[in-house]
């Protein structure tokens, strides 16, 4: 038997260069399943993305699903992508199966809270404050060079990362730091700021929006005092009061620490993102 896709429509391209395009899995023509395939804005169009993939129950187990992710592979490989990426929510043991089997590694996570309505207190000595503008310029500066390594230490290419970078600065910060919605806290023990927090609003789980950290850092000389936990009180702070009850955030697989205190805090893995080179 023979497994290919079958486009249900033509190849769309939106104004930032994205491609994407609807496949129906086919078995010998016979629909089985269907496939969204698409390019990656944030990676300079060098990454792909591989979604909704479905296959109808009477043909699964039978390696349609297999058959069908190498096939958009190849579809990223024609329009010039050198990486292909899979979102599997958390849960989906049959996908998180076929894409370890297809050498695919997770890179990071998505992970959200459902926030009560009583926010939480800071400990006794830190309080939060606005950020300044000149502050704001100091970490615009910083930021946009550690967000670009912070990917090219996990493999992607340094154009890539760039591209990223700039991609979600422009777009999340049109205003800087007056973009509407968008809040930079400062958080200060004794008149030192010793770390800060971005918190803005965003759709954290499909059709629920809520408030996402963008950025969280504890000052590199004030880090093992307790202060991540004290921002995280302040991000929940800020969502609570801005909006919806739930706040969500990306952490890289290898950030160990990052990812056990956002476990004690009660946050839950919601996405798993995986990738594999295209070579």
């Amino acid at each position: 038997m023979t497994t290919t896709l079958r486009p249900t429509g033509p190849l769309q391209q939106a104004d930032d260069g994205t491609k994407s395009r609807s496949y129906e899995i086919c078995v010998n023509g016979r629909p089985v399943g269907a496939v969204e395939i698409a390019t990656d804005p944030g990676f300079a169009h060098r990454a792909g993305l591989v979604r909704s993939l479905r296959i109808d129950e009477p043909d699964r187990r039978r390696g349609r699903a297999t058959v069908a992710v190498l096939a958009a592979e190849e579809v990223l490989r024609g329009w010039g992508c050198d990486q292909a990426q899979a979102l599997v929510p958390a849960g989906a043991g049959a996908a998180l199966r076929l894409v370890e089997s297809l050498g695919y590694t997770e890179r990071s996570r998505n992970m959200d809270k459902e926030l009560t309505a009583e926010a939480p207190a800071l400990p006794e000595g830190l309080t939060g404050r606005p950020m300044t503008e000149a502050e704001f310029e100091v970490w615009r500066a910083r930021s946009m060079d550690d967000f670009a390594r912070s990917w090219i230490d996990r493999g992607v290419s340094p154009e890539q990362a760039r591209a990223k970078s700039e991609a979600s600065h422009r777009d999340n910060l049109p205003q800087g730091l007056a973009t509407p919605g968008s809040s930079f806290t400062v958080l200060v023990h004794a008149g030192d700021a010793v770390g800060h927090v971005w918190v803005a609003p965003r759709e954290v789980r499909p059709g629920r929006p809520g408030s996402y950290v963008y950025d969280v850092e504890v000052a590199e000389e004030q880090r093992g005092k307790g202060y991540g936990r004290a921002l995280m009180r302040l991000a929940e702070r800020v969502a609570a009061e801005s909006g919806p009850p739930l706040l969500g955030l990306h952490v890289f697989t290898g950030n160990t620490p990052a990812l056990r205190l956002y476990d004690s805090l009660g946050y839950r893995t919601t996405q798993l993102n995986f990738f594999r080179p295209l070579v």
